[in-house]
């Protein structure tokens, strides 16, 4: 009798995971469709706000008739339309664009390094990604040439030189994930202090530049930073998006990721590139926004899914949403004045993180 039981008992037990698994789901399915509502409630309300308030009729009208194959008649004006198209939507794009990189990146990063407090900025990408953008800004070098810009290109070069070195210090460490994020540490510290020293260099016109940068930015000149973006958040993004589920795989420890036939410094080294790139690239066209990959990501495990399958896509999302919301209030709590949208994220940010290190340490004793 109790052999007959064996089988219904491991089809019980196969039943309710399959039954725990389409629950999961169904839930981020529904998290999605609530997810992009909410992108889009913030976005309607981000365009019609401002110094020039905007109707949102208006731009309902504008934009449905910005669509291919769709005339509706807007009530906006030549100039409305201009500041809606040209200044309202690209910022607009790229806060959305920059918010989902760096919450992706985040969701990366703790996934990975198996660490819930890890943040795109242990690898030392944005004090790189400074670095370069002191130099090109305060030294001359901002040129253009059509789409190419030397500021994004000074600042990537750097974040790519900082996420380099850091992997070199893992490797002649063991190659662990702590000892990466200890040579990201390293890094962070070894190029903020030069950071420091090239703005000490500069004239007080050129400092205060570079300082504004460095707060964190979403200002714009039409789309072309946006443009300049883009094409990162596409690439790596659909790496991070195609790996998801082997973060899910690597929480388990090395050994038994072997054993499920995933290598796991393989899928390692794409995570870390993929993610590290994508914030250099979020970084050198909005300068540093702090937190946000952190913050976004445990919003997205404590209220949807502990799983990386579902928490990478939804932090695109809730970056997006984020970040959008947190410019509204950096371009209207001290109208006409503008804040830093970084230091709305830094005062959202470490109490966040002071609040999750408290938790960690109660739920360790």
């Amino acid at each position: 009798m109790a052999d007959a039981s064996l089988p219904t008992t491991a089809l019980a037990d196969g039943d309710a995971a399959h039954s725990a698994v389409r629950r999961a789901f169904g839930m981020s399915i529904g998290a999605a469709v609530v997810g992009v509502l909410v992108l889009v409630a913030v976005g309607l309300v981000s365009a019609t706000s401002g110094a020039a308030g905007l109707p949102v009729k208006g731009v309902l009208g504008a934009l449905f008739d910005w669509v291919p194959l769709i005339g509706v008649d807007s009530s906006l004006s030549t100039t409305q339309q201009n500041i809606l198209f040209e200044i309202r939507l690209p910022r607009l794009v790229l806060g959305m664009l920059v918010g989902g990189s760096l919450g992706v990146a985040g969701a990366s990063y703790q996934g990975v390094f198996r660490n819930p407090l890890a943040d795109p900025y242990l690898l030392g990408v944005s004090a790189g990604a400074g670095f370069g953008a002191v130099l090109a800004l305060g030294f001359g070098l901002d040129l253009s040439w059509g789409p190419f810009d030397t500021v994004p290109a000074a600042a990537f070069l750097g974040a790519l030189v900082a996420v380099l070195a850091s992997m070199a210090i893992a490797r002649g460490g063991g190659a662990s994930p702590a000892t990466l994020l200890l040579g990201g540490v390293a890094m962070a510290a070894l190029f903020s202090a030069a950071q420091t020293y090239a703005i000490q260099q500069l004239d007080e016109t050129r400092a205060r530049e570079v300082l504004s940068w460095l707060f964190g930015q979403l200002n714009t000149t039409g789309w072309k930073q946006v443009g300049l973006l883009l094409p990162y958040v596409a690439v790596c993004g659909v790496v991070l998006f195609v790996h998801r589920r082997h973060l899910d795989v690597l929480r388990v420890g090395d050994d038994e990721a072997r054993s499920l036939g995933l290598d796991p410094a393989r899928s390692r080294l794409v995570v870390i590139v993929a993610a590290s790139l994508l914030t250099a690239a979020a970084v050198s066209v909005s300068g540093l926004i702090a937190f946000v990959g952190l913050v976004v990501p445990h919003i997205v495990r404590l209220l949807i899914s502990h799983s990386y399958r579902v928490i990478v896509p939804l932090s695109a999302l809730v970056g997006a949403a984020f970040l959008a919301f947190v410019d509204i209030g950096a371009r209207t709590l001290l109208a006409p004045s503008e804040l830093p949208v970084g230091v709305i994220t830094a005062f959202v940010g470490a109490p966040f993180f002071a609040i999750v290190l408290w938790r960690d340490r109660w739920s360790t004793t």
